[in-house]
């Protein structure tokens, strides 16, 4: 089964949780979580070096708000249940992530 993205490229991929195409993102930065679900895949130490040999699901459980970085994804890992934090891509042209989803993490965080 693919990975979600491959270190150095902005390519698409099909998410392994909902199973829907995801697009690149438009502005040329790397798309590491899906925006129909907001599901990533555990596969960073840090962020972009792909050296986590965990490989579980990211469930969004959580979103916080950066004065600077703009709305947060925070995601917990079903394999290792390591905490995880990803920028949100709300204004991509192709694909926005769900605002509504969004939304509702801000209403009932699960951590």
């Amino acid at each position: 089964m693919r990975r979600f993205i491959a270190q150095g490229k902005n390519s698409s991929f099909t998410c392994l949780h909902c199973g829907q195409e995801v697009p690149p993102l438009a502005n040329g930065s790397y798309r590491n979580h899906c925006p129909f679900c907001l599901y990533s895949q555990h596969l960073d130490v840090s962020p972009g070096d792909r050296a986590s040999d965990c490989g579980g699901l990211l469930k969004p459980v959580g979103v916080d708000y950066s004065g600077k970085k703009g709305w947060i994804i925070i995601s917990r890992c079903e394999r290792c249940g390591e905490l995880r934090r990803n920028k949100a891509a709300l204004d991509d042209p192709a694909a926005a992530d769900d605002y509504e989803l969004l939304l509702e993490l801000s209403r009932k965080p699960e951590f």
